[in-house]
Formats: structure tokens, C-alpha cells, sequence
């Protein structure tokens, strides 16, 4: 299993995985939206006007050379005079997505900023979001409305106002997982509003959630690699990339842990994007020390404290759903009586307040000893399970059910079981 760093790919090829990304995410359309990337020579790479994104190939990008010649077999996207327009505003800037993906179209009709602040990482990594008046697209008036709003020199993301979104980062990377975080960010609150208000975090609450992280991890050397540590490798891997095509996870969030050899075990390294993570990132956990050379996951402490006090978890899976983080972050109860399977399989869920992370681990971790999803309000979700494969399914089954009480909310009030067919599913299938 192997995968290219994206950023270090020709402009060509980051563009078709990037663009390939985005639309098989449904973050965009067929004809919709266009990608850029600014080469330290000046030429801009870009995608073509007109052409299917769902077929779009390396052979389909084109090149704006700095004297204005076009190099391909297309005309450059229409919106090419704003792309120009950012760079010349702001120089360090190197890749721009513009996109009209769902929820941040939501907040460009409502002429509304989505708001980061519901979870902790989104603020660091969407920064403060800028807001464009209308312009005819792909004119100059458009590019020079979208430039004034990069000019003020802060910006790294502009709402456009009945249009969509555009992006800028020092990298392709650093675009897309911005623009992926923020519309997160949006979905999770148009949810969140479906239900119940979205609630915000303080910037004071998101600086102590950011320096509670251990600083210092020790590490070990003398790492060996027998076949079936390799294998559970593998393994996660696989469920990673599962979970970012399913969208239970996203580039820049999720923590996945499988138990090895009694309480040591492997774990997702830090600030990998997700998409991305080989077999080689994953992280040796041994005697709570990690292998040299490698930064575990922020959460390790936590993940290391359910399996010492939980023998029968043998896999975690940490990550930031859409419609779970609905529940969430608008702190409202997450009820699994929706049917059958739901209750089955779950339970119950609570949820806990922000910061209990914060504290004492084992306190934490004490809370699976009876329950297998644990929703931490604006911060995350976790799933515990056997085998990694059953944990994923609990994790689908969790979010399928909080997507059924997201929708539900728009039929009528919500009609969960009673405690008679409880009764019944526990005899049935033998729940405790």
C-alpha cells in the first residue's frame, strides 16, 4: 500500500487528486468549481472550463504562463481572473480551491460566517473567514471584490455571497484541509440547528483544550515489526481510508488505536492527514512509550488508560462525524432507541462536557466500562469495540441513527421506543 505526499506531486497531478477528492466527496459538481496552484515561477496551473470533473485527467490541467499564453488542450476555468486576482494580493499564498460545496453555499445564500469555534482544531485551522459582495462570476469586478477581502492580509477563506466558497493555502494541502474543516464546520451546525442551537466555545476554552496535550512523549528504540503487528497496520489503514470516503472522518481529524500485545498497542500519528496515512506512519506503543521517531496521536494518554482498564476494548476509534458532532455541539441527548439495531448495538451514549479530557484519564476512561460511544460536547465522539472492524460498525451505526434524528426533525417529534419493546430486544438478544 503506497501513497505519494500529494504536495509532492507536478501542479497536474495534485490538482486531479485534489479536484478527484472533492467531487467524489460531494463537495462539488460536475461543472462546478475550479483549483489552482501558482508555481515559483509564476505560471498558474488550473483547472479547464467545461470539462466533466468526475473524468478529469493530467492532461485536462492547464497552464497560464506569466506572459498570459495558455499551455493545453482547454481554456482555462472562467474564474480565472479571481485566481490571478488573490495571488497578486497575496504572494505567499500558492493553491486556491473555489467550490460550492453544500453547507458553505447554506451560509453564502444566508449571507452568514460559519463560525470555527464549535470544535477546537477547526479555528486553528480555517482561521478567521472573510465575506465578498456579490459579483458576476468570472468577471474582473468578482476577482477585484474577492482580492479586497485577501488584501486585509488575514484571511485564508472567503465566503462568497450567493456563490460559494474560495480557499487559499501555502500548499495544496493546506487548502484542501482547510476548505474540507470548514465545511465540516458548516454541516455540523446546519445539523445542529436541526435539532436543538449549535454552542461555541470560548477562545480561552480552545487555548486550554490545545496546551493540555503532553508536550514531551517519551520514545523507545528497539522497534521490531513481527507479521502480526503489520498486519493490524494494514488493517487500520484500511478502515482509515474507509472511514474518509464515508465521511466519519475528515483530512485533519480522527484518532484510530488497536490493542497489540496486552496493553500495548498502535495508534494514528499526529498531524497526518488522514487521507494520506501509510501503513509506516502508524505509531508503536510500548509500556506507554512511543517508537522513536514518530509523534503518536495528542489523545495516546487517554487511548492508553481505557486499555489498561478495560480488558475487553481491543480497539478505539476517535473521530468528528457530522451528524453525531450535531448532537454534540448542541448538546443535545443522542437517543439510540430509534430501532432495533441502533439500541442493540449501542445502548446508551452519553454525553459528557467539554474539558473531560482535560483531567485525570482514568476517570475517562472508566466511562467504557459499561458504554461503547462516549460523545464529548464540541470536541468529539469515541467508539470502543473488539475487533476494529466491529468498532467501525458501531461508529456507522452511531452516525446512521444521530442522521435519522437529524432528519426526523423535520418530519415531527421524535418517537423513540419504550421501555416494554426494551424489555423485549433484551431477553431477545440477551443484553445485559
Amino acid at each position: 500500500m503506497k501513497q505519494l505526499d500529494v504536495n509532492l506531486m507536478h501542479p497536474t497531478e495534485q490538482i486531479n487528486v485534489i479536484i478527484g477528492r472533492i467531487y467524489r466527496s460531494g463537495m462539488t459538481t460536475t461543472s462546478g468549481g475550479n483549483i489552482s496552484i501558482r508555481d515559483v515561477n509564476g505560471d498558474i496551473w488550473i483547472t479547464p472550463s467545461g470539462v466533466d470533473k468526475g473524468s478529469l485527467t493530467t492532461r485536462d490541467i492547464v497552464c497560464v504562463k506569466t506572459d498570459g499564453s495558455v499551455v493545453g488542450p482547454h481554456k482555462p476555468s472562467s474564474e480565472y481572473p479571481f485566481h490571478k486576482a488573490i495571488y497578486e494580493a497575496r504572494p505567499e499564498l500558492t493553491a486556491i480551491i473555489h467550490a460550492h460545496p453544500p453547507g458553505l453555499v447554506a451560509f453564502s445564500i444566508a449571507r452568514k460566517v460559519p463560525d470555527t469555534n464549535i470544535v477546537p482544531q477547526a479555528r486553528n485551522i480555517c482561521g478567521e473567514i472573510g465575506f465578498a459582495p456579490y459579483g458576476c462570476p468570472g468577471s474582473e469586478e468578482l476577482g477585484d471584490k474577492i482580492a479586497t477581502e485577501f488584501k486585509k492580509g488575514t484571511y485564508k477563506a472567503v465566503i462568497m455571497e450567493n456563490h460559494g466558497v474560495v480557499l487559499g493555502g501555502t500548499d495544496m494541502m493546506d487548502a484542501y484541509q482547510r476548505f474540507e474543516t470548514l465545511e465540516f464546520c458548516c454541516r455540523t451546525q446546519i445539523n445542529a440547528g436541526r435539532i436543538g442551537t449549535a454552542k461555541t466555545l470560548t477562545d480561552d476554552q480552545i487555548s486550554k483544550y490545545v496546551n493540555h496535550f503532553p508536550k514531551n512523549i517519551v520514545h523507545f528504540m528497539d522497534v521490531d515489526y513481527p507479521s502480526d503487528e503489520r498486519e493490524l497496520r494494514t488493517d487500520m489503514v484500511r478502515i482509515i481510508r474507509r472511514a474518509c470516503d464515508q465521511g466519519l472522518m475528515i483530512s485533519t481529524y480522527g484518532t484510530v488505536s488497536v490493542r497489540w500485545r496486552e496493553n500495548d498497542f498502535l495508534i494514528t500519528p499526529r498531524d497526518v492527514a488522514r487521507w494520506d496515512i501509510l501503513p509506516s506512519d502508524i505509531v508503536q506503543i510500548r509500556n506507554g512509550m512511543a517508537e522513536a521517531g514518530k509523534v503518536p496521536s495528542r489523545s495516546v494518554a487517554l487511548h492508553h488508560r481505557i486499555y489498561q482498564l478495560n480488558p475487553h476494548i481491543n480497539s478505539i476509534i476517535t473521530t468528528q462525524s457530522v451528524n453525531l458532532m450535531a448532537h454534540a455541539v448542541s448538546h443535545t441527548r443522542f437517543d439510540v432507541r430509534t430501532i432495533p439495531e441502533s439500541w442493540i448495538f449501542l445502548q446508551d451514549a452519553p454525553s459528557m462536557p467539554f474539558g473531560v479530557t482535560f483531567g485525570d484519564p482514568g476517570k475517562m476512561a472508566e466511562l467504557f466500562q459499561s458504554n461503547r460511544v462516549v460523545l464529548i460536547e464540541n470536541d468529539c465522539v469515541f467508539v470502543t469495540g473488539d475487533k476494529l472492524l466491529n468498532t467501525f460498525d458501531y461508529l456507522e451505526v452511531a452516525e446512521f441513527s444521530a442522521n435519522s434524528l437529524v432528519m426526523a426533525s423535520a418530519v415531527g417529534p421524535l418517537q423513540p421506543m419504550g421501555d416494554k419493546e426494551i424489555d423485549e430486544l433484551r431477553i431477545a438478544f440477551n443484553v445485559k
